[in-house]
């Protein structure tokens, strides 16, 4: 970005992105949300117009953007109104592939990461376990070495994608954590085949964004080759922290781009429903909690882009992606909620949408990482306070 605004080129992105959502109007996602069909028609369209590959190098296929041209292609998906349903449905083949463009062999790039852009192969990311949650050093999943690779099993949790995977990137514990130097260290990364008579996945039924499934995963003794290893054996732990930033940066900026999905729906209600011989948006308790809306989401936005910028800088960006994730999810969740409000009785209504923002409104609140854990980041990284946990 120049100052704070977008050059030519990230604008002709964020157009681009918005002309091809025109296809796929607020019936579509409604239906989708309904039945819980998965979006194939727009990720295959996404797909062929290259929007998978944004983020990945030229030389592997992809178009060699930075972090922030991702963040605004996926904020213009969710601003669209296909909202989280349409943003997880890309999220993970855009920047989930990184760990494996950054620290995978040269072979392991030119023969894999071609197939995530193409949208020939889908992934899906084993890390969150019933037990261990935020604490991935407690992780529980084992890979055990044998003669001709390593041999996994375990659980994961609310894997995203597990039911039309093809691949699946997957963090395991290589070293048991008692014999490890340090609880950080002997756990490694992995990037297998989905082989479904190893794997069972069993979707979550959830509160919201049917169409994109999370499940319940358990692995039994899948046997996979050595070269499925991403990078060192052991590293596994350095490799996830690589990809938090950023997945925290495109998380904040959908959520922006569903509190604007909803602020425009409300809006535009506002201006049209008329009671008492007005309409409801000279009212000023319909406009200042739009309004007020409307200044939070830019707010988060800006905090959003900063932390864009930094990461494609090289600079230092935890406090600020962490920061952008925790502002933009609670910005997008109460713009939401003031447009169901808006809307009156109307806003409980499938048919006005607003209802759907809303229940999705709660997954980046949630989701990577809880609230709680992102102050106890800042309190301790940048006000110097001691580790509470």
């Amino acid at each position: 970005m120049t100052g704070f605004w977008l050059t030519d080129e990230q604008q002709a992105i964020r157009d681009g992105v918005l002309k091809l959502c025109a296809r796929f109007d607020a019936s579509y996602w409604r239906r989708t949300d309904e039945t819980g069909d998965f979006p194939e028609a727009f990720v295959s369209e996404m797909a062929k117009a290259g929007w998978l590959g944004a983020a990945m190098p030229v030389e592997l296929g992809g178009s060699g953007l930075g972090l922030t041209e991702a963040a605004i292609a996926m904020q213009a998906v969710a601003e669209s109104g296909a909202g989280f349903s349409g943003a997880s449905a890309l999220h993970l083949n855009i920047f989930g592939p990184m760990p494996l463009a950054r620290f995978g062999t040269e072979e392991q790039k030119q023969r894999l990461i071609p197939r995530l852009i193409s949208g020939e192969d889908r992934m899906c990311f084993g890390v969150t376990e019933p037990d261990a949650g935020l604490d991935t050093t407690r992780l529980a999943t084992k890979a055990v070495r044998t003669e001709g690779g390593y041999v996994i099993s375990g659980r994961k949790l609310w894997t995203t994608m597990a039911q039309r995977a093809t691949k699946m990137l997957i963090v395991a514990r290589t070293t048991p954590r008692e014999q490890a130097r340090k609880p950080t260290e002997g756990i490694s990364l992995f990037y297998v085949d989905f082989d479904r008579s190893k794997i069972q996945a069993t979707p979550i039924p959830k509160m919201g964004r049917k169409a994109v499934e999370s499940n319940a995963v358990f692995i039994e003794d899948l046997h996979v080759p050595g070269d499925a290893l991403v990078g060192e054996e052991g590293q596994g732990f350095r490799y996830l922290l690589e990809g938090l930033n950023p997945e925290r940066v495109l998380i904040a900026a959908e959520a922006v781009g569903l509190g604007r999905a909803a602020l425009k729906k409300a809006a535009a209600y506002a201006k049209e429903r008329v009671v008492f011989g007005r309409p409801i948006g000279q009212n000023q308790g319909v406009a200042h909690p739009l309004a007020r809306s409307w200044a939070e989401l830019e707010a988060a936005n800006l905090m959003a882009f900063k932390a864009a910028a930094l990461h494609d800088a090289g600079r230092e960006c935890g406090a600020e992606a962490n920061a952008a994730k925790y502002l933009a999810g609670e910005a997008g969740f109460r713009a939401c909620e003031a447009a169901v409000l808006a809307h009156g009785g109307m806003g409980y209504a499938r048919e006005y949408d607003v209802e759907r923002y809303f229940r999705e409104a709660m997954i980046p609140r949630i989701a990577p990482v809880s609230r709680e854990m992102i102050f106890n980041y800042i309190a301790e990284r940048v006000l110097g306070l001691p580790k509470s946990y």
